[in-house]
Formats: C-alpha cells, sequence, structure tokens
C-alpha cells in the first residue's frame, strides 16, 4: 500500500508537468522587447496547487517553466523560471491549497504577482531596467490570464476527482 502511495507521488506531479508543459509550448507568444514570450504555464501551475497544494505547485511550476525555456529556445531564462515559477506554485498552493474562495483567490493574485516582480527583476539582471520595466505589462497579462484559467478550471477538476 504504501508503495502505490509513493508511485502516485511522483506520477502526478510529473503528468502535470507534462501537460502543462505540452499546452504551454503550443500557445507561445514571443515579446521582442524582452527576449521573452506569453504562454499558459501560469495556468497549469495554479491547477496543480489548487489540487494539490504548495509541494505539487513547487514541483509544476519549477520543472514546466524550466522545461518550457529548454525547448522553447529561451535557455537564458531556465533557472530563472525554475526559481520564479517554482516560488508562485508554491505561493498558490501554500496559500490557496483547501482554503475559501477568497484566499484561493488572494493567493492566485499574490503568486501572480511574484512572477511579474520575479521576471522584472530576472530581465532587469540578463538586460537592463528598462527591459525588465517594459516585460511588466506583458507578463501582467499573461499572469491574469493564468488566473482566470487556472483557478476556474483546478476547482472544478477539484471536484470531478474528488479530491
Amino acid at each position: 500500500m504504501e508503495s502505490s502511495y509513493s508511485v502516485k507521488r511522483v506520477i502526478i506531479p510529473a503528468m502535470l508537468v507534462a501537460v502543462t508543459v505540452a499546452i504551454s509550448r503550443m500557445f507561445i507568444i514571443p515579446v521582442p522587447m524582452t527576449h521573452g514570450y506569453i504562454n499558459l504555464c501560469d495556468a497549469g501551475i495554479a491547477i496543480a496547487a489548487i489540487l494539490y497544494g504548495k509541494r505539487d505547485g513547487l514541483i509544476v511550476g519549477g520543472l514546466s517553466g524550466f522545461l518550457l525555456d529548454l525547448i522553447s529556445g529561451y535557455a537564458n531564462y531556465m533557472f530563472f523560471s525554475l526559481i520564479v515559477h517554482g516560488l508562485e506554485g508554491f505561493i498558490f498552493g501554500w496559500l490557496g491549497y483547501n482554503k475559501s474562495r477568497k484566499m484561493q483567490i488572494l493567493a492566485m493574485v499574490l503568486g501572480a504577482a511574484f512572477m511579474v516582480f520575479g521576471y522584472f527583476v530576472t530581465d532587469s539582471i540578463l538586460y537592463k531596467i528598462p527591459t525588465g520595466l517594459a516585460g511588466v505589462p506583458m507578463n501582467i497579462v499573461q499572469g491574469i490570464v493564468g488566473v482566470v484559467i487556472g483557478l476556474p478550471l483546478g476547482l472544478r477538476l477539484k471536484k470531478t476527482l474528488k479530491l
């Protein structure tokens, strides 16, 4: 019995990473002024965190961001994405998992705000502060889209899967 639980703890986040990367890869919008792109990674991270909490939010966030950058030709962002999206998923799950709807919304807002801040810092380190500032509006859009898609889908899946 214990081994099937352990296998489940590895398989579920791995599947969520794979789905998040695949869906995010299909919807990439390059942002030339920042040398980055907009994707749906945040939606997958939100779903993982709502379904399974901070641990899986952290794993799915970090690995999805890292792998997506690797296979999309943005290797310079890989390690930053590992940290930024990983902590975004942790925040989503820490503040939103099995909490009230208000807390879940707050968790999504704070996690997305952290992602925007994290990529501002990332772009400022990789390029310059004006580049970091130029990326803020598009990262806000990405965060909003991710939360608007991820939170309702995560809640619906949680209900359907009876988690």
